[in-house]
């Protein structure tokens, strides 16, 4: 392939932190509303780009036979599963009104947040809207019935002229009408690239600035030679098996070099320890619940390594209750969902203390949003991370302990940026204590 660099993207996007919200377990009220009050809580963590599960019309067909696995696994018994789309025009009433999303929007801008919206091409529901008036937008087997791909849900037809039509004018639609600033794209790599290339020209042509996320893992980064500004990684599910004991911390590292084998030179990649699967999925062994005390060292390495911080729903204040996809204000019996009560405890305070840290840091040095990663051979792989961020004239060493005990390694004639001891002198060597990092200029 002639052109192996990553498309050029918005110039903010380097020093951006992402928040997402699932609405269903952002607040009791589970709307559009109720999150908009939360927004200048938001923006006051520092954070750029606040992204929204989906919020479309979702399908209510009650036949489990439609349902994916872990919907009827959930035991909620919701036939709404908001990945699983029937109007994608329209809002779902779950969460509010054409007017909300929009007044949502205008009060995101008017903190200094983008508002990215997520998009589910791959498939769509057993009764979508259009597939009655126009059969062909979804596959069919040689005997005309519907085929149903992943998660037993209908498949999208890409081979089709008028649905990728209709696909591309709801991109436009939502920038257009309602002034979002970009898509996150579910299983992005399930659909054709040559769909989203044209979808992100045409949305580009509407509004500069657009960000398009990549819902897509190792060997996809071509994605981002012309259609999207940054992907997904594999570094929560490792984080948390390093965290529980399982991996050594070295295969963060072994995570981080294997994206530069084979992919765009400049691919961009979300950094991140928790998202709604993980939460929904995993809750029983969810890293904030059981590994509390190294989830601050693994978001720190999200924070300081190349690439964006991904906060999620609740992580600033140590949230660590079940956050159900499948559950809402009407299946569950209850609100399940963050417990903010939790921001005032001293978890969750210094939580709150360490985002907002971690996030002026980055805006403060930066080595830590523009520089490269260069990695230095640990004393202890199987615990500690050490790299250097190099930027212009501009060095800064970082060294994580995602191990339980204390350890000492060499890091001499170094001036501490930040630790929990504060700024000092690194002076022949540095004792790391459990689950902890230092930042050092020199």
């Amino acid at each position: 392939m002639a052109d192996m660099t990553a498309k050029k993207a918005p110039g903010f996007l380097k020093n951006s932190v992402i928040y997402q919200i699932n609405l269903r377990a952002f607040t009791p009220g589970g709307t559009l509303k109720s999150a908009e009050e939360m927004l200048p809580h938001i923006a006051s963590l520092g954070v750029d780009l606040v992204y929204l599960c989906p919020i479309f019309l979702a399908d209510d067909d009650p036949r489990e036979e439609f349902w994916s696995e872990r919907q009827r696994q959930s035991g909620f018994g919701n036939p709404q599963n908001m990945y699983r789309m029937k109007d994608y025009y329209s809002i779902d009433p779950e969460y509010g009104t054409d007017d909300d999303l929009k007044s949502f929007v205008r009060t995101a801008h008017d903190n200094n947040l983008r508002v990215l919206l997520d998009l589910v091409y791959y498939h769509c529901g057993p009764t979508a809207v259009f597939i009655d008036e126009h059969p062909d937008f979804v596959v069919r087997d040689e005997n005309g019935a519907v085929k149903n791909g992943l998660w037993h849900f209908p498949e999208l037809n890409f081979k089709s002229p008028a649905l990728r039509e209709y696909l591309w004018r709801n991109m436009e639609y939502f920038v257009r009408e309602f002034d979002v600033d970009g898509y996150r794209c579910d299983v992005s790599n399930a659909v054709p690239l040559d769909f989203w290339e044209e979808g992100r020209r045409r949305i580009d042509a509407l509004k500069p600035g657009i960000v398009m996320l990549a819902e897509s893992f190792g060997g996809s980064e071509l994605e981002q030679r012309a259609a999207f500004d940054m992907q997904y990684c594999s570094i929560p599910h490792i984080a948390c098996a390093v965290l529980a004991g399982e991996k050594p911390a070295s295969e963060l590292r072994r995570e981080h070099e294997s994206q530069a084998v084979g992919g765009l030179t400049g691919a961009r990649f979300i950094r991140s320890t928790d998202n709604h699967d993980i939460s929904n999925d995993e809750y029983e062994c969810r890293t904030e619940k059981l590994h509390s005390a190294g989830v601050e060292a693994a978001l720190a390495f999200c924070f300081l390594i190349d690439g964006i911080p991904f906060l999620y729903n609740g992580q600033e204040i140590a949230d660590s209750r079940r956050h159900s996809i499948f559950s809402n204000r009407f299946h569950g019996g209850g609100y399940i969902g963050i417990d903010w009560s939790n921001a005032a405890t001293p978890r969750g305070k210094h939580r709150m203390a360490f985002i907002r840290r971690m996030i002026e840091l980055r805006r403060r040095i930066p080595a830590l949003t523009e520089g490269e990663t260069v990695w230095m051979d640990s004393p202890f792989p199987e615990a500690v991370l050490t790299f250097r961020r190099e930027g212009e004239g501009e060095s800064v060493v970082v060294a994580v302990n995602l191990g339980p005990e204390a350890r000492t390694i060499p890091l001499a004639g170094r001036h501490v940026i930040d630790s929990e001891g504060g700024a000092g002198w690194c002076d022949g060597s540095a004792e790391l204590p459990p689950f902890s990092c230092l930042v050092l200029r020199g």
